[in-house]
């Protein structure tokens, strides 16, 4: 599968809650492991569709699920990498 560990902690959050949150986990770089996509946001509207993460847990495919939500981030090489970041937000 492809995603980093910002994917796969974002897809693992996912999995383990069940009250919707809005997260952002992505790379100060611009790529997320061996993946064109910085990271992705986990929100409200992921939970209502429903999407089962135990396949793309499984095969270690975290893009592929935030690929279907439609909520990756693609930023491109930003050229400088100072850390991971990651924000949540529980209203």
């Amino acid at each position: 599968g492809r995603g980093g560990r910002n994917l796969e902690f974002l897809l693992a959050l996912y999995a383990h809650l069940q009250a919707p949150l809005y997260a952002l986990a992505a790379d100060s770089d611009g790529l997320d492991g061996p993946s064109e996509a910085a990271g992705a946001l986990l929100t409200p509207e992921v939970w209502n569709l429903g999407l089962d993460p135990r396949p793309f847990l499984e095969a270690n495919d975290s893009y592929g699920f935030f690929e279907q939500a439609g909520t990756l981030l693609k930023t491109g090489p930003t050229g400088t990498n100072l850390n991971d970041f990651r924000l949540l937000f529980v209203d």
